[in-house]
């Protein structure tokens, strides 16, 4: 058993990112916490069988702990602290299972993750406090990726930066989508149902085949992959009889351990496209337009709009932007458009494929946008491979490449430092993310409305939203400077705000902050919250040891803890 915590990333990029992350928390003392019902004496022995199973490197305590918790906790929200009582790093699934039987027996819930670069969600800290922290990164194999049919499978500590790597050293003619930041887990973010930026970037939607094992230890695979000599096991994820994968996503039901994924096959061309517009209102045009161009097929992958408050976080913080109280003005937001060359709203989508059907489609998108939304600026950039052949992702430029043509990196990590004034400051940021409908007015309404929330609270309003066919994952930013009480406090105001305005309208988040769990699980109220109570009847985590409290799915025994507010 060790008091130091473990090194996670070969990467030294990654590993730097990581320190950073954790090097400067509110508190610097790791309280104790037992399991909840556990006494120290079955835990002390739970310890020593982990210890004989796993070895003395895969258990922390203490000091070990301190990368365990929320980097960027509010102790103003009314919640306690969430705190782990140990840390383990299997390495295998036969570890794993050796781990379960131990927790098992003692009843002692896990709080399993990936990565746990969830950030702004709670990270790898457990939704209740003394539950044992079960990190995955250890289990860092790429088992294969398949060139002719473009998938791969990874298990849980796998990166997008780690898959980048393993495509682009072997030459292989795919390109993996890549999350915003590159330490993140594929399994882990695709699990949460995040999203990338290329055609398979809609990662949970590109699963084929799932190992996953139960509390009990027992191991399940899904689709295909559930025979044991399948040559379609990652081909598809359609099965014989009921479809089980979407059960483990967001889920406390058992612990993936391997998963197939859809990789994009490497293109000849890219055409990398932009449309901006100079007023506020003018989002409702860019919803109802690029809307139908999703829907009807024209714009075939995921379109992206961001707000110019948000994107100047990338190039100055909001004192280098505004030297006066409260948000940035609309006039400075105006004079901003000038400096950054871009709209009040901008959309950024990509075009992949043969060099004449991307052109088509271009043409097509220019047509539409001419008649029906003629105050924007539509722009293009079309890269293609040398001599007729394939495209190589290095070859863009990262002005229009980067996470839009699978390349990881952490592009974005300067956003967190937004409000930082002192030398001492520390950056932090939550999110309220809901699924708005993709009406125009709706939108409009719902970012004026967010909009105003921020700014009573003296924020600007830092927001993005991505474009699906028929719905949007609309984001709103919540940076802060997590050394200052007084933001620390306007910003879970702001959330709560938005919660209750998106609530009345009918919104819930696609993910969650642990503490704002069972808030968001509250709002799936359709017969006396059916759906929570079946899903809480399945009996494959008989002793509520796995994530209890995940998504406001909570084990009989200790559903006491479920909070509300």
């Amino acid at each position: 058993m060790t008091i130091n915590a473990p090194l996670k990333y070969s990467d030294p990029l990654y590993q730097a990112a990581h320190d950073e992350a954790f090097s400067k928390p509110l508190f610097e003392k790791i309280e104790t916490v037992l399991p909840p019902n556990v006494s120290r004496e079955d835990f002390d022995l739970a310890l020593k069988q982990l210890i004989v199973a796993l070895g003395e490197d895969a258990v922390f305590t203490g000091e070990g702990l301190k990368e365990y918790v929320d980097p960027y906790e509010i102790p103003e929200s009314g919640h306690g602290r969430n705190v782990p009582s140990a840390a383990v790093c299997p390495s295998s699934v036969p570890e794993l299972q050796a781990l379960l039987k131990v927790v098992n027996e003692h009843k002692i819930p896990v709080w399993t993750f990936s990565r746990g670069k969830n950030l702004g969600y709670g990270g790898p800290a457990p939704r209740v406090s003394g539950c044992l922290a079960l990190d995955l990164h250890r289990m860092n194999r790429i088992i294969e990726v398949n060139e002719k049919f473009s998938y791969a499978v990874v298990e849980p500590g796998v990166t997008f930066g780690d898959l980048y790597e393993y495509c682009a050293n072997n030459k292989l003619k795919v390109w993996p989508s890549t999350a915003s930041l590159g330490w993140g887990s594929v399994i882990g973010n695709t699990l949460d149902r995040g999203m990338g930026f290329i055609p398979t970037g809609l990662h949970h939607e590109n699963v084929a085949g799932m190992e996953v094992v139960l509390a009990n230890g027992d191991v399940v695979r899904t689709g295909q992959f559930a025979m044991s000599n399948s040559p379609s096991a990652h081909m598809t994820k359609l099965t014989f009889g009921p479809t089980i994968d979407g059960l483990f996503l967001q889920s406390n039901l058992g612990i993936v351990t391997k998963m197939g994924i859809n990789l994009t096959p490497q293109p000849r061309a890219y055409m990398a496209c932009s449309f901006d517009v100079p007023e506020f209102e003018h989002i409702e045009t860019i919803v109802d337009v690029f809307g139908e161009l999703r829907r009807n097929g024209t714009l075939p992958y995921m379109v992206y709009v961001f707000y110019i408050a948000e994107w100047a976080t990338m190039f100055g913080k909001h004192s280098e932007w505004w030297k006066g109280e409260g948000p940035i003005p609309d006039w400075r937001l105006k004079e901003m458009q000038e400096d950054l060359d871009t709209g009040i709203w901008t959309v950024k989508f990509g075009l992949y494929g043969p060099t004449e059907v991307i052109k088509a489609q271009f043409d097509e998108v220019q047509r539409v946008v001419a008649k029906d939304a003629p105050v924007g600026r539509l722009r293009q950039a079309l890269f293609t491979g040398e001599n007729g052949g394939l495209l190589e992702a290095t070859s863009v430029s990262p002005l229009y490449g980067g996470i839009r043509v699978g390349i990881p990196s952490m592009w974005n990590i300067p956003m967190v430092n937004y409000y930082n004034l002192r030398n001492d400051s520390v950056g932090a940021h939550g999110a309220y993310s809901p699924i708005v409908p993709l009406d125009g007015k709706t939108v409009l309404e719902w970012a004026r409305v967010a909009k105003g929330i921020c700014a009573e609270q003296g924020f600007d309003f830092l927001c993005d939203f991505f474009m699906h066919e028929r719905y949007a994952i609309f984001v709103t930013m919540l940076c802060f400077d997590k050394t200052s009480s007084e933001q620390r406090t306007g910003v879970d105001k702001v959330f709560h705000r938005l919660f209750e305005e998106g609530s009345r309208r009918g919104f819930a988040k696609y993910r969650a902050h642990i503490n704002h769990m069972d808030l968001n699980a509250e709002l799936f109220d359709f017969n006396n919250h059916a759906y929570r109570r079946f899903v809480e009847t399945l009996k494959v985590n008989p002793n509520g040891v796995l994530s209890p409290g995940k998504m406001g799915i909570w084990p009989q025994r200790l559903k006491h803890l479920r909070q509300l507010n």
